[in-house]
């Protein structure tokens, strides 16, 4: 195992504001937190369409596309979970060093999880986007079929049935997913980074 006391950072000469610059947009990371199909992956997707067609330079991440990669090993255990953000929220902060606008889709049920991704980037880097969907709306679109499996006991830890989620109590961006289109819900994320700087419609 290695030791992290002779590790050092190395600074590169291309900074993240150059970075930055040359692309004409503020980075961030757009951090979707909602339960399983409350539309976390469905919104950022059109947000990310939006964005794109703008001319801005995107990633999205996605906890089902991580899960088959570099986190395939994890398990959905509470100490598993958090490691997987962990990981997600690193991820994110070398993609907001390379100047991009991050999409980060995941449940990520624990609030002292999301604040410890928070903690990672510098002020105003993180945004907390909570797709608030009710569990009784979530279950009846169920699109998975994993609410249904976690009711019949066949999936043990599953956020909102047998764990818990941990609704963000001061989210930057706070999105009522059941009245709106998906279309009016990315609008609402593209007009805040539009008001904020973060872009320039």
């Amino acid at each position: 195992m290695s030791n992290n006391n002779n590790i050092v950072w190395h600074d590169h000469d291309i900074s993240k504001e150059s970075r930055a610059a040359l692309k004409q947009q503020r980075p961030c990371v757009l951090w979707f937190t909602g339960l399983s199909g409350s539309g976390k992956s469905t919104v950022a997707n059109a947000v990310e369409a939006k964005l794109y067609a703008l001319g801005r330079h995107t990633y999205l991440l996605d906890g089902d596309n991580i899960r088959r990669g570099l986190n395939a090993r994890l398990g959905f255990s509470n100490e598993d979970r958090i490691e997987n953000i962990r990981r997600i929220g690193e991820v994110a902060k070398l993609f907001v060093d390379a100047g991009t606008i991050v999409l980060s889709a995941f449940i990520s049920p624990f609030q002292e999880d999301r604040d410890r991704v928070r903690a990672m980037m510098e002020e105003g880097e993180f945004i907390e986007v909570f797709i608030d969907t009710p569990l009784e709306e979530c279950e009846r679109r169920d699109p998975k079929g994993l609410y249904k499996k976690a009711r019949n006991g066949e999936i043990p830890d599953f956020t909102g049935i047998s764990s818990p989620y941990e609704a963000p109590q001061h989210p930057e961006i706070h999105v009522k997913n059941s009245a709106i289109s998906i279309d009016a819900c990315a609008d609402i994320i593209i007009d805040y980074l539009t008001i904020k700087g973060y872009i320039h419609a």
